[in-house]
């Protein structure tokens, strides 16, 4: 069985991010060759952040002397980027930056909220920074305190997305089940797509042996983001956030309408390789999708 439709450009790139920290050369070279094999079809954008900007473009601009027999249009389809931003405030800096990277086409800006940006204050920041973005997914990233709601109430009905950060570097920020549940039940109730981000590991709910923290699913998310769109409230959610069965939730996957991924539209990973690996293994993707780049 084969469900890549419902994978297409489901992984962003985020290698250089923590716990992979690949370093940005690095990044860069296993990006353009994962986007020259058939898994390009999953690949998302290359996540970076801002203050990378200006080394990137120096990074790109050497690549892309070392490919002669690419007409540059190739190699801008090739390099999407998605740009991290600490602020609303600094958004404007950001998209001049990513325009003077060569070759690179602005696919996505995550924006992140400071502590002191109130929820009603976010949109018009957004908006006074670069007008009703057309070509640009602009993803605010939903802070887990009581501008949550008020957030999403504001992204209503706009061109601006959510960004969710379902784990990172320490156990407490992997929100629990009952938290993402509500977090997804709140997103759907706004009609809001979203990004996931940090945490996602692996395809099923697992407990890491390194570390011990508890880690979300992507598949788990997946099918969780459907129950919501369904109408499904939390308690409903959680066992579908919490199943570790491979070939339930593989089942579960199976039978999603495509239509989940207009409101699932990615979430960053350190590594294409692995939850790649992971579907081969369920049997959500054929095998050839498993090759693995050379050392």
């Amino acid at each position: 069985m084969s469900t890549l439709n419902l994978f297409r450009r489901l992984f962003d790139d985020a290698a250089v991010f923590p716990p992979g920290n690949s370093p940005l050369p690095h990044a860069v070279s296993v990006h353009l060759w994962h986007r020259q094999t058939n898994r390009a079809v999953l690949l998302g954008p290359l996540v970076v952040p801002a203050a990378d900007l200006p080394r990137l473009a120096t990074i790109v601009a050497e690549t892309a002397d070392t490919m002669p027999d690419h007409h540059p249009a190739e190699l801008e389809d090739l390099l999407g980027l998605a740009v991290t931003v600490p602020t609303p405030l600094k958004v404007g800096a950001a998209v001049a930056a990513a325009r003077a990277v060569p070759f690179a086409r602005l696919a996505a800006l995550e924006v992140a909220i400071p502590n002191d940006l109130q929820a009603d204050q976010v949109v018009p920041a957004l908006q006074a920074a670069l007008g009703d973005p057309a070509e640009t997914a602009v993803y605010v990233e939903i802070p887990r305190d009581h501008r949550r709601d008020p957030l999403l109430a504001a992204l209503s009905g706009t061109r601006y997305l959510a960004k969710f950060r379902t784990g990172g570097i320490r156990a407490d920020l992997y929100p629990g089940e009952v938290e993402l549940a509500e977090s997804l039940v709140a997103l759907a109730a706004a009609g809001v797509p979203f990004k996931a981000t940090a945490g996602l590991h692996h395809a099923l709910r697992n407990t890491d042996p390194e570390t011990g923290f508890e880690q979300h699913g992507f598949l788990n998310l997946l099918t969780a983001a459907n129950a919501a769109i369904e109408g499904a409230d939390v308690d409903k959610l959680v066992p579908l956030l919490a199943d570790r069965d491979g070939a339930r939730v593989a089942a579960a996957v199976g039978r999603l309408p495509a239509g989940v991924r207009e409101t699932f539209r990615s979430f960053g990973t350190c590594s294409i390789s692995e939850p790649v690996a992971e579907l081969v293994a369920l049997d959500l993707l054929p095998l050839d999708y498993q090759t693995e780049i050379a050392a």
